[in-house]
């Protein structure tokens, strides 16, 4: 479903129209700068500012009269950091004090605030924020300075080229006059928008790129308790839902007896839905208690009875024959006398997603409209839901997006997940009955849409001492079929799945990348870095071995393939110089290095682990070296952060982290199970930026693609395999 909006009058009205799957990522073709809210919406933002708005330019920007800058941030923060990147890009442009920036989350309208990498679409993924707003951004800031010097020029009768900005005032020099922003907001709000205006050159840059002059906007609240995430809404009259779902993923209600729930003090009601059975409670302690005592007989007819070994052993039969093609050159197949054969496989297990703040959302209807609040990460598709389930038109649906506690790809609902829940269980109560749905920690571990499980067979052939050959088959399940983002399927190819293997950093003149998609019940759906969280550890343990098999040392050989991969080239040099790889420097004894790079999102990483083997057999990082090549830089101290963030999640799940079936029923519950990194586990880090001037990509996925193997190839230094089935430390699960 779209919107195409046209003007009746002073007011904008939407008409809806259909949009296939296939066509809802198809990219738009030009920035929306040019879409500038309407009269009526300027009016309706400042009253919903408390009166002070004065200036509204554009969808971004909110000049008001206390001098204050607002800018309406389209992307959720979950703790990445647009809402202090993309208001750097704002106010560098209007020349702002960074004291008088503020930022909010934008209203859920697609028409307005599109992500420009996904088309007609408002949402956050793929490390796209910064990477799809920055001329956007950067041209509303712009904007909205050249109507306040206007307004300035204006009152003052000096031509508007002589009056200079500065932190927030507006001079001219000659006679001595000044002013600050919200002195001009309210006749820079007569004046015409300008079509246009004119970007800074880098050069003048003062807060873009700079070091320690921006801080981040989300952060004092955060640590000052003031910070609002969905999981503090308590509205009066709300009720708080919780979910009794299938043991076993595709299990459907036979039947339930709610008599001792409904005897539970403070438990409402009780209702059936598509996920499973709704309690509904005065409070979330209520709610626990009620739903355990729930009877529930369930169908398990069409459920997935098989066990982890049981999935990996079927995918490990799909991969002995070639699946559908993604990518090919040369032949693969051809022999050569005195050739050397290697051959590996990559087993990787069910990843949940873990985020802090489990899922939740708010949602009252009033019989025509909804309102929702919670951290929406696509808000179109939410609205497209929401909507469904209750007959009206997604423009009915309004949702207010929160602060999240994470995400990691949990909170992009593809459909039949918490979104779903939300809205079926407040209809089942009829209009003006708020309801709170909660997923506990159990629910958010055992309750699926994980990263999918995956088996990856290679077979390398070395000639002469180079790579002459490389055939990697994909087994897993795909998260995009059936979903709004089936148009990344091309010619029988998810290309989520392939991503990283379809196209590798290195020259080898045969090579074939192919894939199955595996047929399941178990919730799939994308996890932190997609694809590459297991196409970028088969890829690089795998060179890493071949080189090693052809007695070449791990850095050097891989830059004697990187012919046609210069930043691929680029952060693995500087990554080595950091660590002093050819310098002879020895790590201490009974440690060995590691070294792995990986494109994703169109950032490069690279990084090298210095590990060890602990008392009890397990590998310790002490420490990763590593080197990104974001393009443009918009904030250093974010991007690091995200590089260190990357890397702790990374780590924590490559050596500890599955989620198992028994017999089709999940077996990890809670962290203490569902293990992570603990915080004297965290190695020290220490990171480059490499300088550039290429469009600025994405920081929040790549920093985890490069850790996994790395750490292996540590390892394998070490005089250890290569953990060929992660989580590398197995544990009794």
């Amino acid at each position: 479903m779209t919107r195409r909006a046209r003007c009746k009058g002073d007011a904008m009205t939407t008409t809806t129209g259909t949009l296939s799957r296939r066509t809802l990522l198809q990219a738009t073709t030009g920035l929306l700068i040019g879409v500038y809210l309407t009269p009526a919406t300027r009016a309706a933002q400042a009253t919903a500012a408390k009166g002070k708005v004065a200036l509204a330019p554009n969808a971004f920007v909110r000049v008001s009269t206390d001098n204050t800058v607002t800018v309406l941030v389209k992307h959720i923060e979950f703790g990445q950091g647009p809402m202090t990147g993309l208001t750097t890009l704002v106010a560098e442009e209007m020349d702002a004090d960074w004291s008088q920036m503020r930022a909010e989350h934008a209203p859920a309208d697609a028409k307005l605030y599109n992500n420009l990498s996904f088309g007609p679409l408002q949402g956050t993924g793929g490390s796209s924020a910064v990477a799809n707003s920055y001329e956007q951004m950067r041209k509303a800031g712009a904007v909205a300075r050249a109507m306040l010097v206007q307004a300035a020029a204006n009152a003052w009768k000096v031509p508007a080229s002589d009056i200079a900005v500065e932190r927030g005032v507006l001079r001219h020099v000659a006679s001595r006059r000044q002013g600050r922003f919200g002195q001009f907001a309210v006749a820079a709000s007569k004046l015409p928008v300008p079509p246009d205006a004119p970007l800074k050159d880098p050069s003048s840059f003062r807060l873009i790129g700079r070091e320690g002059v921006v801080k981040k906007l989300d952060v004092p609240g955060k640590t000052n308790g003031t910070a609002q995430f969905g999981m503090d809404i308590h509205e009066p009259g709300m009720l708080t839902v919780l979910v009794a779902r299938a043991p076993r993923f595709g299990g459907k209600v036979t039947s339930f007896d709610a008599t001792a729930t409904r005897a539970v003090n403070g438990v409402v009601e009780v209702k059936q839905i598509s996920a499973g059975i709704a309690v509904y409670a005065k409070d979330t302690w209520s709610a626990i208690k009620g739903r355990e005592k729930l009877k529930v007989v369930w169908d398990d007819a069409a459920a997935e009875k098989r066990s982890s070994a049981q999935i990996v052993e079927d995918y490990r039969q799909l991969a002995r024959s070639p699946g559908t093609v993604a990518a090919s050159q040369g032949d693969v197949a051809a022999k050569v006398a005195g050739e050397r054969v290697v051959e590996t496989e990559y087993v990787f297990p069910y990843l949940a997603h873990g985020p802090m703040e489990p899922l939740n959302g708010f949602l009252v209807w009033d019989g025509q409209r909804v309102k929702a609040r919670y951290g929406s990460q696509i808000q179109t598709l939410d609205q497209m839901q929401i909507a469904k389930v209750f007959g009206i038109k997604p423009e009915d649906v309004e949702i207010q997006t929160m602060l999240a506690g994470g995400s990691f790809g949990r909170r992009i609902d593809l459909g039949h997940d918490m979104i779903l829940d939300l809205a079926e269980a407040a209809k089942a109560l009829g209009p003006n009955k708020p309801v709170k749905i909660v997923w506990t920690r159990e629910d958010d571990i055992t309750g699926g849409f994980y990263r999918p499980a995956f088996v990856h067979r290679l077979r390398g052939v070395l000639r002469d001492g180079k790579v002459a050959s490389w055939s990697n088959t994909i087994v897993g399940q795909s998260f995009i079929i059936g979903t709004a983002f089936e148009g990344l399927m091309k010619d029988g190819i998810d290309g989520t799945m392939v991503e990283g293997a379809k196209i590798i950093p290195y020259d080898i003149p045969n090579f074939r990348c192919d894939a199955h998609i595996a047929k399941g019940s178990v919730p799939v759906t994308s996890w932190r870095s997609v694809g590459s969280t297991h196409t970028a550890y088969a890829t690089e343990c795998f060179i890493d071995q071949l080189l090693e098999t052809a007695g070449l040392d791990p850095v050097d050989g891989r830059l004697s393939l990187m012919g046609k991969s210069a930043r691929h080239a680029g952060v693995l040099k500087a990554v080595a110089e950091m660590a002093k790889w050819s310098s002879g420097t020895q790590p201490e004894r009974g440690r060995a290095r590691g070294v792995a790079v990986a494109e994703s999102f169109g950032t490069y990483v690279a990084e090298i682990a210095e590990v060890s083997m602990n008392e009890n057999g397990e590998p310790r990082v002490h420490k990763v070296w590593c080197a990104v090549d974001c393009g443009t830089v918009v904030n250093p101290d974010i991007v690091r952060a995200q590089m260190e963030g990357g890397i702790g999640f990374g780590l924590g799940h490559i050596l500890y982290a599955q989620v198992s079936l028994d017999e089709g029923r999940p077996v990890q519950r809670n962290f203490n199970t569902y293990r992570s990194l603990r915080i004297q586990e965290m190695p020290e880090i220490e990171v480059k930026i490499i300088d550039s001037k290429e469009k600025p990509t994405g920081v929040g996925e790549p920093g985890v693609p490069p850790i996994g193997p790395a750490v292996a190839n540590a390892l394998a230094r070490l005089g250890k395999p290569r953990p060929s089935q992660l989580p590398m430390v197995r544990g009794d699960a």
